[in-house]
């Protein structure tokens, strides 16, 4: 599913506010690093994640990396920062417009 331009406006403003969920750090995206996506995407839908100083990638490398890997959407990449969305159809937190 692609998100269309009003519903990365929507997601955008829900991210501002956000705490980070998932941090990047020296080893890029490992497989752990994957898996915590996922559960934090089955839990919220919308998650924030920072990459850290050491890492060997840019945040648009890391999200797109990681949407790759997680079945997600990009949102939203700022700085260091990303937001990333996957639909949970079974447990369904955010209704896009």
């Amino acid at each position: 599913m692609e998100l269309t331009g009003k519903q990365r406006a929507y997601l955008r403003g829900m991210c501002n506010e956000m705490p980070v969920a998932l941090y990047i750090g020296k080893e890029g995206v490992t497989e752990g690093t994957v898996q915590s996506a996922r559960e934090a995407l089955d839990a919220r839908e919308l998650i924030k994640c920072a990459v850290q100083r050491g890492a060997p990638l840019s945040a648009r490398e890391a999200c797109d990396t990681l949407c790759e890997m997680a079945d997600a959407q990009p949102v939203q990449c700022i700085g260091n920062r990303f937001s990333i969305y996957r639909e949970n159809p079974e447990n369904k937190r955010i209704e896009l417009p």
